[in-house]
């Protein structure tokens, strides 16, 4: 062997030491970090983005009917993508749109998790690394479009199919004649490449959408059969999802995940040359179409793989979580938290009745609100609550809080408000067990019309299967409602050195006034606050306000 073939040799052995040792660190890399990561919080490592996740929840919407659906407002007024962000220890985009749909759709007393899945990836710590491993090679891919293309049966082939195969071959003609005519070979190889680089550019942006879409599908499947050599508790089932699929993993190396590598380069250039992705398309979309059911039972067993996963993770990363009962009533719980505090204080909860909550502004009023709502939500979507135990009639969860002007509807304050209330009357008036949360209810409009309307909607509703749950100012709906609502209240301590809040829930309407208080502990005039404190027991003792 000559020296020139030595140094060949050596060359490639290089390289291809070069390509095992990057393999490997990238290997190390990934391991630490889904080590690092188990039982923590996710980190805003990877944003998945919010437009995308609702493109996807729309199209996987379609796939079946459920008993309830939070909707935008709800999903707003309890910042539910917030508390997403807080599960979502997911690592590719089909268990993202899995976890971000769990928590719009669910069905009474049947929260859609395998309780046995999260149980053995909680315990069985080298299956749920594989597991991630594999996730994690997918990846995340916004706006993928792979439901839509699960969904959707009308996507057609491209067209001329026979064009690709001819042009994908010419170039393997060009190589075949070389030996026998060069010239002629040579020309047919270079005229055949540069016509075929030059009609996929041409074409690649129309397709682009579609073979990225592809791309996803494909690497999906392939990681699906991955998974499916993993012995957990969806093995079998994913299996028999995949096996239908299998030939579609042949186009595996057309449709490869992204990652930016100079031999990936290379590879594109070579499956662009011979029209490879043209090809593959209408192979994989003809196979789609003929297991298109498979193919959905498959992602539904993935997106459930992943979210037991994910529930998981929260489970050992919260400071107290519970399974949920279901059983007839209200909502009874001990030791309830905000699942997004990081210094929660814990309160117990016994709601059989509509109930008012009364207390000064930062008292805890609406925070309380927000994690029996959440937790409400969780319960029955991730079959998980926030709290030592927690017991609830299914029900739908509705609320009317951070109420905004409308301006591209025209609506202002209050009309915006007593449209969000409204959805709660709608479904409540259904005779369904409702949740509903109202947040400083009709604050829009005057005192005496807010306290009138406010006690209507209140007092409509305890006549109904609802429950509602609402914060006020106004201690004299305690009085007009009497004991058709309980009443609970938060309270602070003011003093020379400030407020103070406890953030604890006590029985009864709040009965102390400390708001002038806090004026002066704020240092506002002394003339201000003797007029405030006289006006206010003249009204208390009259109920006519004075002139000033």
């Amino acid at each position: 062997m000559d020296a020139n073939w030595l140094w060949l040799l050596a060359l490639v052995a290089a390289a291809a030491g070069i390509v095992g040792f990057t393999a490997i660190q990238q290997r190390t890399r990934l391991r630490k970090r889904l080590l690092a990561s188990w039982g923590r919080f996710p980190e805003a490592r990877r944003a998945d983005s919010e437009a995308s996740l609702a493109e996807a929840y729309e199209a996987s919407h379609q796939l079946h009917t459920t008993d309830s659906t939070v909707d935008a407002l709800t999903w707003h007024d309890l910042d539910l993508q917030a508390v997403f962000k807080r599960l979502n220890q997911t690592e590719s985009s089909v268990g993202a749109e899995a976890l971000y749909a769990q928590l719009h759709d669910f069905d009474f007393g049947h929260p859609n998790v395998s309780e046995a899945l999260v149980t053995f990836l909680t315990t069985n710590a080298e299956a749920r690394m594989q597991v991630r491993t594999a996730f994690a090679h997918l990846g995340k891919s916004d706006h993928n479009q792979s439901q839509r293309y699960l969904l959707d049966a009308t996507h057609q082939q491209l067209p001329h199919a026979w064009q690709y195969r001819v042009l994908g071959l010419l170039p393997l003609v060009g190589l075949l004649v070389i030996p026998l005519v060069p010239l002629v070979g040579l020309l047919i190889l270079l005229g055949s490449l540069m016509f075929n680089l030059v009609y996929y550019q041409q074409h690649r942006e129309r397709l682009d959408v579609e073979l990225n879409a592809m791309r996803y599908l494909v690497q999906t499947i392939a990681t699906a059969k991955r998974l499916s050599r993993i012995a957990t508790p969806s093995q079998s089932a994913l299996r028999e999802a995949v096996a239908p699929l299998a030939g579609i993993t042949r186009h595996a190396f057309v449709f490869r995940t992204k990652t930016g590598a100079e031999t990936e380069i290379i590879a594109d250039y070579l499956g662009i040359l011979f029209m490879l992705p043209f090809i593959a398309y209408n192979a994989v979309l003809r196979a789609l179409g003929e297991h298109r059911q498979a193919a959905l039972a498959l992602w539904s067993q993935l997106g459930a793989l992943e979210v037991a996963i994910a529930v998981a993770n929260f489970r050992t990363a919260a400071p107290v979580t519970c399974q949920p009962q279901f059983a007839t009533g209200g909502v009874q719980a001990r030791g309830l938290v905000h699942p997004l505090l990081k210094a929660p204080v814990a309160n117990p909860l016994d709601w059989t009745r509509s109930a008012l909550i009364t207390g000064s502004n930062a008292s805890g009023k609406s925070t309380y609100v927000k994690s029996v709502a959440i937790n409400c939500l969780l319960a029955q979507t991730l079959n998980t609550a926030t709290a030592d135990s927690f017991t609830l009639a299914p029900g739908h969860v509705v609320t009317a809080m951070a109420i905004q002007d409308d301006l591209d509807a025209g609506d202002s304050y209050f009309i915006a408000e007593i449209k969000a209330i409204r959805r709660v009357l709608h479904l409540a008036a259904g005779g369904t067990r409702v949740y509903g949360f109202i947040d400083e209810i009709l604050k829009g409009t005057n005192t005496v019309e807010r306290i009138a309307a406010s006690a209507s909607v209140v007092h409509w509703l305890t006549q109904t299967n609802a429950l509602a749950m609402v914060a006020t100012h106004d201690g004299e709906l305690t009085r007009i409602l009497g004991p058709a609502a309980t009443n609970w209240h938060f309270q602070e301590t003011v003093d020379a050195h400030g407020v103070t809040f406890d953030y604890q829930l006590h029985q009864g309407p709040a009965t102390s006034h400390n708001a002038i208080a806090l004026l002066a502990t704020l240092d506002y005039p002394k003339a201000i606050i003797a007029q405030a404190h006289k006006l206010a027991a003249d009204f208390e003792r009259t109920t006519v306000w004075p002139q000033v």
